[in-house]
C-alpha cells in the first residue's frame, strides 16, 4: 500500500524516534552500570601436593592453604590479575573478558583461607559510559592500585589506562599512560601482563613498572619498562626454560616477584616464581634473578595468572596467587596462599 505524503512523513518521524531511543539505550544503561552479585562456593585445598599431603615447604615458599572457586554466574572466571585493597581481605581484580571483580577473602582461626564473601562483577565501560563487550578492547591482563586509582594493562588493543576505584559503579578510564615500549614490538596476545608500582622507599621510588608476557627483542628477551620517574626507560627480562610472564608484584624490600607460566602438551602447565633485585631494574638492563619456587601438574596449580604480596599481622610476607580458568570445564579457578621465607 502506498502512503500519502503526510503519512510517510509521520512514519519516518516515528522510525527516527524509535531509532534514536534504541541507540540511546546502551549509553543510558551504562550510566548505571550493573554490579552483579555472585554467590561463590569453595572447596578448600589443604595440601599443595596431594601425593605428599604433609609437605608444606616448596622452595622459598610455605603453603598456607587454598580454595577452588565456583560462581553462580556465567560471567564468573577468566581472572587475570588482582590486588588487595586491605591486606589479605578486600580485593579488586580484572578479568580478560572485560570485567572488574571485587570481594573479600575470609580466613579461619588458623589463618588459612576459608571462603570468599561479597563477590561481585561489573562489565567495564569506555570513556562514554558504553559497555566494552568486544575482546579486542576488553582484554584486561594486568592491574595495580594506589591512592584510589586502578592502573590496568590491556593487550590486543595495547594500552595502559587509569580508573578511579568506585566499587559501586566503575566508570571509564580518565587517563592513558605512555608505556614507552614501541607498540610494534608488542605481540597481539602477548602484551602487558604486569603493571605494578614499586614501593616509595625502594630503589625505584614508587615508579610504575610494566612487563609484557612474551613480547621479545631480537635476543629473545621480554620487553618491560619503567614508565615514570628518574630511571624511566625500557628494559628487558631474560626468558628461560620456556616460561612466559603472567603477572608480578613488588615485595616490601623493593624486589620484583614475577609469576611465570609454561605450557606444553607433554608436561602440561608449570608455574615459576622468580625474584628480580629492585636495584637492578633500570633503563637498558637485561634482568634475571633466582627462582624461588617451581611447580607442575602434580601440585595444585592451573593457569596461574595473578599475584599479590601482602604483610600479615604477625609480620610474615604472604604471596597470593589466582588462576584464569578461561571459562573452560577442564580448568579451575584457584586461590592459593604461601608465606615467603627469607632463606
Amino acid at each position: 500500500m502506498r502512503l500519502a505524503p503526510s503519512e510517510a512523513i509521520g512514519s519516518l518521524r516515528r522510525f527516527v524516534t524509535a531509532l534514536s531511543l534504541t541507540l540511546a539505550l546502551p549509553a543510558f544503561a551504562a550510566d548505571r552500570p550493573a554490579v552483579e552479585p555472585i554467590d561463590v562456593t569453595v572447596r578448600r585445598i589443604d595440601s599443595f601436593r596431594p601425593a605428599h599431603p604433609d609437605e608444606k615447604r616448596f622452595g622459598a615458599l610455605e603453603f598456607v592453604g587454598g580454595l577452588e572457586l565456583s560462581g553462580s554466574s556465567s560471567d564468573f572466571g577468566s581472572f587475570s590479575s588482582f590486588r588487595f585493597l586491605k591486606p589479605g581481605g578486600d580485593f579488586i581484580g580484572v578479568a580478560d573478558t572485560g570485567f572488574w571483580f571485587f570481594g573479600t577473602v575470609q580466613h579461619d582461626a588458623q589463618g588459612r583461607p576459608s571462603g570468599v564473601a561479597g563477590f561481585r562483577m561489573q562489565r567495564m565501560v569506555d570513556a562514554n559510559g558504553r559497555p566494552v563487550e568486544d575482546k579486542r578492547h576488553g582484554d584486561a591482563e594486568a592491574l595495580d592500585v594506589r591512592d584510589g586509582i586502578a592502573t590496568v594493562g590491556f593487550e590486543r588493543d595495547h594500552r595502559i589506562e587509569q580508573f578511579r576505584i568506585e566499587p559501586g559503579g566503575m566508570k571509564g578510564a580518565f587517563r592513558r599512560l605512555d608505556f614507552l615500549v614501541p607498540k610494534r614490538e608488542l605481540r597481539q596476545n602477548r602484551g602487558f601482563e604486569t603493571v605494578v608500582h614499586s614501593p616509595p622507599a625502594g630503589p625505584l621510588g614508587g615508579a610504575l613498572v610494566a612487563v609484557s608476557e612474551k613480547s621479545i627483542d631480537t635476543k629473545g628477551n621480554i620487553f618491560g619498562a619503567i614508565i615514570e620517574g628518574p630511571r624511566k626507560g625500557v628494559f628487558t627480562v631474560k626468558r628461560t626454560d620456556g616460561f612466559d610472564i603472567s603477572d608480578g608484584t613488588f615485595l616490601p624490600d623493593g624486589d620484583l616477584l614475577l609469576l611465570e607460566r609454561s605450557y606444553t602438551f607433554l608436561s602440561g602447565v608449570r608455574l615459576r616464581l622468580r625474584r628480580i633485585a629492585g636495584k637492578d631494574i633500570a633503563k637498558g638492563a637485561v634482568l634475571d634473578g633466582p627462582v624461588l619456587m617451581q611447580a607442575d601438574m602434580s601440585q595444585q596449580i592451573d593457569n596461574m595468572e595473578g599475584i599479590d604480596a601482602w604483610v600479615r599481622e604477625d609480620g610474615a610476607v604472604v604471596v597470593s596467587l589466582i588462576s584464569d580458568d578461561n571459562q573452560s570445564i577442564l580448568q579451575r579457578n584457584l586461590y592459593l596462599e604461601f608465606v615467603l621465607h627469607a632463606d
